[in-house]
């Protein structure tokens, strides 16, 4: 690999820490809205819980889970060191 291109990578590789720093304020972010829509659904009394508004706090938090376990699967210390692996 030439020297322009190593250059290139080292680039990538600086907007991939900026992006792992967005990654994890998103990460939070998105942990905080799940846990005050859980703190919802279980401050709710029962028999709301068990009617409309409970089944959709339910599946926000749901889904909320299922955004922060892709945020997880998105590897981007794998992408790194690929790229380091690439540079050498």
């Amino acid at each position: 690999m030439n020297k322009d291109r190593r250059k290139e990578i080292d680039t990538i590789r600086d907007r991939i820490e900026l992006l792992r720093d967005e990654m994890d304020s998103i990460k939070s972010d998105i942990e905080n809205v799940r846990d005050e829509e859980q703190d919802y659904y279980d401050n709710m009394p029962e028999s709301f819980q068990q009617a409309d508004k409970g089944y959709a706090a339910e599946a926000a938090v749901g889904a909320l889970e299922e955004a922060l376990s892709g945020i997880e699967d998105f590897d981007i210390d794998s992408i790194t060191s690929s790229l380091e692996t690439a540079a050498e």
